[in-house]
């Protein structure tokens, strides 16, 4: 098979600019890191603090919706009741919620 002086030029070009590209790709994520990262997460992570400070933590008055909180069976864990991950202050079962003190 016959390769043109042209392609094997070719060939070499590209495979050593791929090999050198990949020297500098791992400053580069080091950088971008410290530099987009850490201050996008440090952002993030302030405005759900903020936010958070600002919420009221008063109980949502109960409305018994006949769409809602439908039970077909019981859960397979507690009282069957209760969700797995339920809340007493924020989840309502059927009938309202368990407590009205935080």
């Amino acid at each position: 098979m016959f390769v043109s002086p042209v392609a094997v030029v070719a060939r070499r070009t590209l495979a050593a600019a791929s090999h050198s590209s990949h020297e500098g790709k791992a400053k580069t994520w080091k950088v971008m890191s410290f530099v987009l990262a850490i201050p996008g997460v440090t952002v993030c992570w302030i405005n759900a603090y903020m936010k958070g400070q600002a919420h009221s933590h008063e109980q949502a008055e109960f409305v018994p919706y006949p769409h809602l909180r439908i039970r077909t069976k019981k859960f397979p864990w507690g009282d069957g009741n209760h969700s797995l991950f339920h809340n007493p202050h924020t989840n309502a079962l059927p009938d309202g919620y368990e407590s009205t003190h935080h």
